[in-house]
C-alpha cells in the first residue's frame, strides 16, 4: 500500500477550500478576532494534515503554519484531534450543502444543489484527500473515523432529515422516517465515493459524477413523491 504522505504529496490540491482559506502574508494584523484566529487556525491544520499526514502533524507545526504562538493554539484547540474536527466541520458543506433556501426550485433541483451537483474542482479535491487521510490513516488513528462520521456525516444526515422533513410537513414528500430516508440517499450518492483498501477514491469524474447525482435524486423522489 502507498503511504498516507506519498498518495497525498501526488494526488492531492494542498490548498484549502475558501471556506477555511486564509492568507498568511506580510502585513496581516498581529490581533485578530477570534472567529478569524480560528479560521486561520483550521486552515493551516488542513494544509499540515493534507500534507505531512495526521500523524506527522504536531501542535507545534500547526502553530508555526499559521505563525502563532502555542498559547494562542490552545486557547481555541485542546488537542491534535479537536483540530481534525474543526478542520472536517469546515469541509461538511463541500459534501452536503444544508440547509437551503428551496422556495422556489423544485425538489429536484434542490437536492441536487444539496448534494453539491457543482461544486468546484478545489473543493472536490478538497473533500476526497479528507475521506483518503482518514482510509490511509485510521488503522493507527481510530479516532479519524468517529471525527468523520460524528462531525461530518451525522450531522449532515440530520440537517438532511431534517430537510426532508419539511418537505413531508409541506406536502411534497412521503415519508415514514425522515432519518432513514437521510441515510438511503446519502448512502446512494456517496457510495461511489468510498475509499477502496489501497486509499485509491473511485469518484466519477464531473460530468459522471452529476449524472450520478442526477440519477440518485430521480429515483429518490420517484418513490418519495407524492401520487395523484
Amino acid at each position: 500500500m502507498r503511504s498516507a504522505r506519498s498518495v497525498k504529496a501526488h494526488d492531492v490540491d494542498h490548498s484549502a477550500p475558501s471556506s477555511v482559506r486564509l492568507g498568511r502574508g506580510p502585513g496581516r494584523p498581529k490581533t485578530l478576532p477570534d472567529a478569524a484566529q480560528r479560521a486561520l487556525i483550521v486552515g493551516g491544520a488542513y494544509r499540515l494534515f493534507v500534507r505531512t499526514g495526521y500523524g506527522g502533524t504536531t501542535m507545534d507545526a500547526v502553530a508555526a503554519e499559521c505563525r502563532m504562538s502555542k498559547r494562542t493554539l490552545y486557547r481555541f484547540f485542546p488537542g491534535k484531534a479537536d483540530l481534525f474536527a474543526a478542520v472536517v466541520d469546515a469541509h461538511r458543506q463541500s459534501m452536503l450543502a444544508t440547509p437551503r433556501d428551496d422556495a422556489h426550485s423544485s425538489l429536484a433541483d434542490t437536492l441536487e444543489a444539496i448534494f453539491r451537483i457543482d461544486i468546484s474542482p478545489e473543493e472536490d479535491r478538497a473533500r476526497c484527500a479528507l475521506l483518503r487521510l482518514v482510509q490511509l490513516e485510521g488503522p493507527q488513528h481510530p479516532e479519524l473515523m468517529d471525527i468523520l462520521e460524528r462531525m461530518g456525516a451525522d450531522r449532515s444526515r440530520a440537517e438532511l432529515a431534517a430537510w426532508l422533513a419539511a418537505q413531508g410537513a409541506a406536502g411534497r414528500l412521503v415519508l415514514d422516517d425522515a432519518d432513514a430516508m437521510a441515510r438511503i440517499l446519502m448512502d446512494m450518492v456517496f457510495g461511489a465515493a468510498l475509499p477502496k483498501a489501497n486509499g485509491v477514491i473511485d469518484w466519477p469524474p464531473p460530468e459522471a459524477r452529476r449524472a450520478h447525482v442526477r440519477r440518485c435524486v430521480r429515483l429518490f423522489l420517484n418513490g418519495a413523491v407524492p401520487r395523484p
